[in-house]
């Protein structure tokens, strides 16, 4: 009597997708010929790119002078520019590992591109401090190393250089678990591409091949790896909060920002990857991965942290009154009614006002809603950073060093230039690998029977 084998079904998740479709979905960014839309982005990026490198080129030439710095005012729109680059990468960090740690399984939609971003905005941060040495060819110098120098080395009490430790490896580790996360997705393009295209690909995973000795190895290094990235999510920025909280001016000499700086930072960061990731499920038809749930899980964390900001805005005005301090007191009431009120006015708006709209369900659920409030909250954090830098500077102890500042062309050139850098690698990035961790999705699925939380999915009560 013959044996009779039943045929292997493929499970139907997603509305009735199976997993062969999925990767057919996630891969087909990486494998087909780029959208109008792409090429239309793609194009705009790589224009503000140029002006990018011709205002850095600009800056190195001519020098610092071409920018409008003064005596007073001796940090401006670069400080502000790498505060809040530095910020946007928290999220990408957060996404990655707290959640993988605490095994929050809605993270698997979103977490491959906000690794992304976290290592383009760093990216992006990093190269300020740099143009603001003038002298960029010094940069070497920053770095502590055995040198024919003898006891010249740098300023280790100078937070500026704790920002060259935290950053440096903040970067490092972002990127080990951003790439160790791709493996076993490049190894899957690999398996579907031909040629030396092929051959790229499986250098790039490492030669890949899936047996469960890869798996094990890959599941531990994650998991070391986040262990490592979640203490970077407080310090780097809490690092950053010290090169003006360890100053003397007042405004900034303040214990509450080391959390103050690391709320916000989690809350522009959650802001950028709604901005980036509502982009992407749009034009590459990802709307059955990024779902609705995802949408509404990272308008709540936008609204807590928000909130957590507000307390601290409004902390800091109720700090300095009651402090009786009255160059700190004047420092504040400067920030309000001086010069720069009206950045300020910006930065309560879209910080503290916006995100409260997300109490509401059907605005955290409104993939148009949330897009413009995210946009709305990355000016408002940048409004913040420049906020904190300028006010405190623009009015001193001595009314004869009063000064006010504004932006020269390259110092702008450089900021949205910097936008058209961070742009242009991430519209790379979908190009070359799957936006969303197949690998981590299809292993969530397994696990929970099949399930998805998704807008295909059975409705669970209220929350559908």
């Amino acid at each position: 009597m013959s044996a009779v084998v039943s045929p292997i079904r493929e499970p139907l998740i997603l509305g009735g997708k199976t997993y062969h479709q999925m990767t057919e979905d996630i891969c087909a960014p990486t494998e087909k010929t780029p959208s109008k839309a792409w090429m239309v982005a793609f194009v705009l990026a790589v224009t503000l790119l140029g002006v990018y490198v011709f205002s850095v080129v600009w800056t190195i030439w001519v020098g610092i002078g071409s920018w409008n710095l003064n005596r007073t005012i001796n940090w401006a729109w670069d400080i502000t520019n790498f505060v809040w680059w530095v910020g946007i990468g928290h999220a990408g960090t957060l996404i990655s590992a707290i959640l993988l740690l605490f095994r929050q399984k809605w993270r698997t939609g979103v977490n491959r591109a906000a690794e992304a971003m976290t290592i383009f905005a760093v990216v992006c941060a990093g190269q300020f401090p740099i143009i603001h040495m003038g002298r960029v060819w010094f940069a070497i110098f920053i770095f502590p190393y055995p040198n024919t120098r003898g006891p010249l080395w740098v300023n280790f009490n100078s937070p500026l250089l704790w920002d060259v430790f935290a950053i440096s490896t903040y970067f490092t580790v972002s990127l080990l678990f951003w790439y160790t996360g791709l493996v076993p997705d490049l190894a899957t393009v690999r398996d579907r591409a031909k040629g030396l295209r092929q051959k790229l690909y499986n250098i790039a995973c490492f030669g890949w091949t899936g047996s469960a000795k890869h798996w094990q190895r890959w599941e531990s290094l994650s998991l070391i790896l986040a262990g490592l990235a979640t203490p970077l999510v407080l310090s780097v920025h809490t690092i950053v909060s010290f090169d003006f909280a360890t100053s003397v001016i007042p405004g900034w000499h303040t214990t509450i920002f080391p959390p103050y700086f690391v709320a916000g930072a989690i809350f522009s960061g959650f802001a950028m990857v709604q901005t980036l990731m509502l982009i992407a499920r749009k034009v590459l038809n990802l709307k059955e991965y990024i779902t609705l749930e995802h949408v509404e899980t990272m308008n709540k964390v936008i609204l807590l942290t928000g909130s957590m900001v507000g307390v601290a805005y409004l902390t800091e005005l109720f700090i300095a009154w009651y402090s009786g301090y009255i160059y700190e007191q004047f420092a504040f009431y400067n920030r309000v009614m001086g010069p720069y009120f009206w950045a300020y006015i910006g930065m309560m708006s879209c910080n503290v006002l916006v995100p409260q709209l997300f109490w509401s369900k059907k605005l955290r659920r409104s993939v148009q809603w949330t897009w413009f409030l995210a946009v709305y909250v990355n000016i408002g954090m940048w409004f913040e950073r420049f906020v904190i830098i300028e006010t405190s500077l623009v009015r001193g102890y001595l009314p004869s060093s009063w000064s006010y500042y504004s932006p020269t062309w390259v110092e702008v050139g450089l900021f949205v230039g910097s936008l058209g850098l961070f742009s242009t690698l991430f519209l790379i990035f979908t190009r070359l690998a799957p936006v969303i961790a197949l690998a981590e999705v299809k292993a969530i699925l397994k696990s929970s029977g099949d399930q998805y939380i998704g807008e295909n999915a059975k409705p669970h009560g209220d929350d559908h």
